[in-house]
């Protein structure tokens, strides 16, 4: 059965604005970077003869996100609609939310709302927001 987790892919239009966001605007690092062909026949993908590049994303010793350009076949279209089955997202922990909103928000990246904050009856505090990526891919971050 499952063991753990390995990564997450999105299948993204521009890869050169995709890395820049997720390594300089939220840090994570560039782990590798390499061409995908497929045969003929496909691969484990089920895609006849696609070609792609594929780059990781993250942190070295954990979750890694794999962005992904096809160029053969290309990408189409995508369904921005939050409430449509099969829509995803990924979540960051952030130490400050309130900085990460503010530092994102000054760099053009559009959020949902301001980031919401409630008091835990220890103390500590959750704060969340919703935001979307270059591409529109959508993002959530909890502090």
């Amino acid at each position: 059965m499952v063991s753990g987790f390995n990564h997450t892919g999105i299948v993204v239009n521009n890869l050169d604005l995709m890395v820049d966001f997720y390594c300089n605007d939220l840090g994570l690092t560039e782990l590798s970077r390499g061409d995908s062909n497929a045969p003929p026949e496909g691969n484990h993908t089920g895609i006849l003869g696609s070609r792609r590049t594929l780059i990781f994303v993250g942190f070295a010793d954990g979750h890694r996100i794999e962005l992904v350009k096809y160029h053969e076949p290309e990408s189409v279209g995508r369904d921005d609609d939050m409430t449509r089955v099969g829509t995803n997202h990924i979540c960051f922990n952030v130490v400050d939310i309130e900085k990460t909103h503010a530092d994102l928000s000054e760099k053009g990246i559009e959020f949902v709302t301001d980031p919401i904050i409630r008091q835990n009856d220890d103390g500590s505090r959750h704060g969340i927001v919703y935001a979307r990526d270059p591409e529109g891919n959508w993002l959530e971050f909890i502090e």
